[in-house]
């Protein structure tokens, strides 16, 4: 009988591990994020698409039943509905931005500031110029929770402030901090549904404008230099000690 030759080299021959398709769309996806052209495009986007499919008059049946989905949520919510979406509001910009001052993080401080103000500033702008309703005055039944908010409802400065100041933050937090931002950014604006303030294409306009704000922001921090176009875009590199850990640069490609 002869015997094969090479079978144990081969047996000791090692194959890479394959890479899980949804881990790999994942990180496809956080590299995009990364980069704030792609923000800056993609929350654009949804600000005209949302701003083009509200009407002044009636509220569509889908938007309709997402809204009393949330809306009509047990009272009992309430309380820690109210803190989460103080996380939304004018205030919280300086508030970040003097946490991110006092952690040595200026650079960071200031991005906050202008975001969150900026965001707040320009919801009003396209407040009077959409000049939509809030819910009360279009959906019968709305249950109104807190103290009634005035004005107009399309978009929602609370959902904008928050994703303008997560936004900004986000490359200098750690794996927990990520985390949560990712969570508490897009509660914000549910609390807004549900204390019956916005409609959902309020809340989803509003997002996108905060995107908007800090992606130009963060184009604008500095001046492009000759032979920087094609280069591949590297988040700004924060401070450690700002907000507990710096995050792992990401680069595209």
């Amino acid at each position: 009988m002869t015997t094969l030759t090479g079978a144990s080299s081969q047996a000791d021959i090692s194959t890479p591990a394959l890479r899980s398709p949804r881990r790999g769309q994942k990180r496809a996806l956080a590299n995009a994020l990364a980069d704030p052209r792609f923000r800056l495009g993609a929350g654009t986007g949804a600000l005209l698409i949302t701003a083009i499919a509200v009407r002044r008059d009636r509220v569509g049946r889908c938007e309709a039943t997402a809204f009393r989905a949330v809306n009509r949520l047990p009272g009992v919510l309430y309380p820690p509905a109210w803190a989460v979406m103080q996380l939304g509001t004018l205030g919280a910009a300086p508030a970040a931005a003097g946490a991110a001052w006092l952690a040595g993080d200026r650079e960071l401080a200031g991005r906050l500031l202008a975001g969150g103000t900026g965001t707040w500033a320009l919801s009003k702008v396209f407040k009077h110029m959409v000049r939509r309703p809030r819910p009360a005055a279009l959906l019968p039944g709305t249950r109104l929770r807190g103290r009634e908010a005035g004005g107009l409802g399309y978009l929602s400065g609370h959902a904008g402030v928050a994703v303008a100041l997560g936004a900004a933050a986000y490359p200098c937090l750690g794996k927990t901090g990520r985390a949560v931002t990712r969570s508490v950014a897009p509660v914000v604006g549910v609390t807004r549904i549900y204390v019956g303030a916005h409609l959902p294409l309020d809340v989803a306009g509003g997002a996108a404008l905060g995107f908007v704000v800090e992606a130009a922001l963060a184009l604008g921090r500095r001046p492009g230099r000759p032979g920087d176009a094609g280069r591949a875009f590297r988040p700004p590199r924060c401070c450690p000690s700002s907000l507990g850990q710096a995050a792992d640069g990401v680069t595209l490609a």
